[in-house]
């Protein structure tokens, strides 16, 4: 074998080393991976069962519901919405200190049965005039806000209503 096809060879093993590895860490990411939906892409594509997503958009306002599990944890029901849809949401824990109706919410978890999301995170960072990147895009895109026009929309019904 000349200098110049060894060179090729080891070459090519090298490139086909890389791919494969680079294959495999795709594979394994995309399992990682957790998507951000808003109510009204829940409504027109659901997700497929089992998968993990961020949901996310305003608490209705009037919607949240407390309890507690039969292990004696706190459990929260509420309805996240973007102004056109509303999905219904089922988490078990403590919710963040800022969590309360008609503020921007995102939370991490899957569609469980009867169309309700089960959360097993919920995120709530904001203060007066904060809302999470997502759900302001999320808002905007359902023509329920216009971040020119200021502060976020009430999340108690839907546009005009």
């Amino acid at each position: 074998m000349t200098r110049k096809r060894r060179r090729l060879t080891i070459l090519l093993l090298c490139a086909l080393g890389l791919g494969t590895a680079t294959a495999l860490t795709l594979t394994a990411f995309q399992d990682n991976l957790v998507f951000f939906r808003s109510p009204s892409d829940i409504a027109a594509e659901p997700p497929p069962p089992g998968r993990a997503f961020r949901l996310g958009g305003l608490v209705e306002e009037g919607s949240v519901t407390r309890g507690s599990t039969p292990e004696g944890r706190p459990s929260v029901a509420f309805r996240v919405t973007d102004g056109r849809s509303t999905v219904g949401v089922q988490y078990a824990g403590v919710l963040p200190d800022l969590f309360r109706e008609g503020q921007g919410v995102v939370t991490l978890g899957q569609m469980g049965p009867g169309g309700v999301f089960m959360a097993r995170e919920v995120l709530a960072r904001h203060d007066e005039n904060y809302m999470p990147p997502e759900v302001a895009e999320a808002l905007r895109r359902s023509g329920h806000w216009n971040p020119a026009s200021g502060t976020a929309p009430p999340a108690g019904g839907r546009p005009g209503a």
